[in-house]
């Protein structure tokens, strides 16, 4: 390697990674990093994907700097469907047949502007008395009450019109992305309640279709898109999912860091 070696590096996360399989594998491009320590600043789902911090070396001390820049999101969501995870890897809890009553194009996201206390979700890797919520919401052991933490969404845009995703299209897309996950996510139990949706009333095949949203998103750090969109599809009262969280930025500040 020429020239100064670098303290940090931004790389892609694709879809069905962990954010340690993402920096193993830029590990695996880089030999001239061999035996210098790697770490990476902030976490995105396994079905998310987009931009990930590597910090290198010495500045891998440093991860605490890192952890609270603002970030920005495309999320897509899916209007009629919930899950416990509030994304697509995780079971079906309600499917609404009436779907929305009114146009999405319609919806003022301004009202999710500003300020907030966020509970975290209950497939987090928040820990609660040394146990990450995850592991906890599988034993059937979630808190009484949810640990919150203050966070604030500072805009929100449409992008694009709103339109409807057909079942077809819908159910080669969630299984083709859980089928990269690896791991156990409950993967298997996942898909069988997909299926169970997606085989009522032969859906897929009479061209049965899903409202659809995007909107980009700027926040603070550990703002979940995911819970995000679990409020948005309860104020709609038919209930929603993100079918895909996209990190676009995250905001390095202009000093350099």
């Amino acid at each position: 390697m020429n020239g100064k070696q670098e303290k940090m590096v931004s790389i892609y996360k694709n879809i069905g990674e962990t954010p340690l399989e993402a920096l193993e594998r830029f590990r695996a491009t880089r030999p001239d990093l061999e035996g210098i320590p790697m770490t990476y600043a902030g976490r995105l789902d396994p079905l998310a994907e987009g931009e990930l911090l590597i910090l290198i070396g010495e500045e891998c001390k440093q991860k605490e700097k890192y952890l609270g820049l603002d970030k920005e999101y495309e999320v897509e969501i899916v209007c009629g469907i919930s899950t416990d995870t509030y994304d697509a890897l995780g079971l079906v809890t309600d499917v609404r047949d009436e779907r929305l009553v009114h146009d999405l194009n319609t919806v003022d996201f301004s009202k999710y502007v500003g300020r907030f206390l966020q509970e975290y979700p209950a497939y987090s890797s928040k820990t609660v008395d040394g146990i990450q919520l995850h592991e906890r919401a599988r034993n059937n052991e979630l808190p009484d009450e949810m640990p919150t933490k203050e966070v604030e969404i500072y805009s929100i845009v449409q992008v694009g019109k709103a339109s409807n995703i057909l079942s077809l299209e819908l159910k080669q897309r969630i299984f083709s992305n859980i089928a990269l996950v690896h791991g156990d996510f409950r993967q298997e139990e996942i898909k069988r309640r997909w299926e169970e949706v997606f085989s009522r009333s032969t859906l897929v095949e009479k061209g049965e279709s899903w409202p659809r949203i995007t909107i980009r998103v700027k926040c603070s750090s550990g703002t979940y898109m995911r819970s995000l969109v679990h409020r948005i599809g309860a104020d709609l009262k038919v209930g929603a999912f993100a079918l895909n969280i996209k990190r676009t930025k995250v905001y390095l500040p202009t000093s350099g860091i």
